[in-house]
C-alpha cells in the first residue's frame, strides 16, 4: 500500500515527498492558525506582521513584505488597513521611506495572538517527543542554511 506521502516501499523518503510534506504541514498550520486567531479579529498575515514589528521595530514597508511572504504592493494595501484600525503607526523614515511601529493594540494582540498560535502549533507537534522536536528543528536549520533563499 502506497501512502499519500513518505517510505515507499522500506525505502527513505524523496526529497520530494519531504518537501510536499512540509507544505502540507505549513497548509494544516495556516488554516488552523486562521481560525484561531479569527475571534481575535486578526487574519494570519495580520498577526505575522504584528509578530515582525515587536521583533523589529520601525522595519521598512519592503523588509515587512518580505518577512510577511507579501508583495511590496499588497502589504501596502495591509499596512494602510492595519494603521486605519489602531494596531500600527506609519511614520516617516529616512527619503521617501516609510517605517512601521506596533501601537499599544496591536501590541496586546500581538501578545494574545502569540498565545493563540502557541497552543495551535504545540498541539500540532504533540505526536514528537520533545528529542524529535529538536532533531526536527535542527533539521530544518541546516536545510536553509543562514541566509534566506529565494527559490521562486
Amino acid at each position: 500500500m502506497l501512502m499519500p506521502w513518505g517510505r515507499l516501499g522500506g525505502m527513505g523518503y524523496r526529497s520530494a515527498d519531504v518537501a510536499l510534506a512540509v507544505k502540507r504541514l505549513q497548509y494544516r498550520h495556516h488554516r488552523a492558525l486562521s481560525r484561531a486567531l479569527a475571534p481575535l479579529g486578526l487574519s494570519l498575515v495580520q498577526w505575522d506582521t504584528l509578530r515582525h514589528l515587536h521583533a523589529q521595530p520601525d522595519a521598512s514597508l519592503h523588509d515587512l513584505a518580505v518577512l510577511t511572504f507579501q508583495t511590496d504592493q499588497s502589504f501596502g494595501t495591509l499596512a494602510v488597513r492595519m494603521a486605519g484600525r489602531g494596531l500600527i503607526e506609519r511614520v516617516p523614515g529616512p527619503g521617501r521611506a516609510v517605517r512601521h511601529r506596533l501601537t499599544g493594540e496591536g501590541a496586546r494582540l500581538r501578545e494574545a495572538g502569540q498565545e493563540v498560535v502557541d497552543g495551535v502549533v504545540a498541539t500540532s507537534f504533540e505526536p514528537l517527543s520533545a528529542d524529535q522536536l529538536d532533531q526536527l528543528g535542527a533539521l530544518l536549520d541546516t536545510v536553509l542554511g543562514s541566509e534566506p533563499q529565494d527559490l521562486g
